[in-house]
């Protein structure tokens, strides 16, 4: 692998700084409030941005999805999907030391010395096979682990729901993504390729589910924020059930009704 220019990982190092400096800056002058509350500050912008969203996966996401899905067999589908995720591996690696998972960095690092080795640079995932699993992990919640808050909840082109603490925190994983730093064109693209395709993997995989929540609830957008905050913070270690759910909240009402 050839190194890039100077210039170009100064720069790099440079968006790292502003992302943590913004971070610091909308973490710390978030009102204070209790964690298992919705915190959207920005709603009006955050739906107009889910509007945005929404007409990407109807017109592009989801015929793209079906259209992969129907000509792929699903074999080949679930190697670029391992593929996908021996990718990220690296990352996962970095992020489990920042937050001094020291055994799970270690396991991502054999996971992908064997499966880059013996599974067809990671298409077959003989790793996991073997009973060596998988810790995935991300900045967002390498911040977390810092003791860095949630911030506020935020929709984000393309990538959809997330808070002001995982927004930042994957443009971090962006910048500091091995495979674009140490290689040049067109190899450093190929994760961002491999990402895309598993996308539309688990669109087609996943259609009914995400049907059902964009088109078939009236408040898609209220649906998606409870998801994905609920399913975020349980992964980040709240499992107790405290998680906010408004008591009066109805995916299937008409939240214009009352106009």
């Amino acid at each position: 692998m050839i190194l890039l220019p100077q210039f170009l990982l100064k720069k790099q190092r440079k968006l790292l700084c502003v992302a943590l400096a913004l971070l610091v800056s909308a973490c710390t002058s978030t009102s204070s409030q209790p964690p298992s509350a919705i915190n959207d500050p920005n709603e009006a912008a955050n739906r107009r941005m889910h509007s945005f969203n929404k007409s990407v996966d109807k017109v592009l996401l989801s015929p793209a999805s079906t259209g992969y899905g129907t000509i792929v067999p699903k074999g080949l589908r679930r190697g670029f999907s391992n593929f996908a995720d021996h990718l990220s591996l690296p990352n996962d690696f970095i992020n489990n030391s920042l937050q001094g998972e020291v055994g799970n960095a270690s396991n991502n690092v054999a996971r992908f010395a064997v499966n880059t080795l013996f599974g067809l640079f990671g298409f077959i995932d003989v790793a996991s096979a073997g009973g060596m699993e998988r810790h995935d992990t991300d900045f967002g919640e390498t911040l977390h682990v810092w003791g860095t808050g949630e911030g506020a909840y935020t929709e984000l082109p393309f990538f959809g729901p997330s808070t002001t603490r995982d927004a930042y925190g994957l443009l971090v994983d962006i910048i500091l993504d091995p495979f674009f730093v140490v290689t040049r064109e067109p190899t450093r693209y190929i994760g961002a390729g491999a990402y895309v395709v598993n996308v539309m993997g688990n669109r087609y995989d996943y259609d009914e589910t995400i049907d059902s929540i964009l088109y078939d609830s009236a408040d898609s957008y209220a649906q998606a924020r409870i998801l994905y905050l609920q399913n975020r913070r349980f992964e980040l270690g709240n499992k107790d059930g405290s998680t906010y759910v408004d008591p009066e909240f109805d995916p299937y009402e008409d939240p214009y009704a009352d106009f």
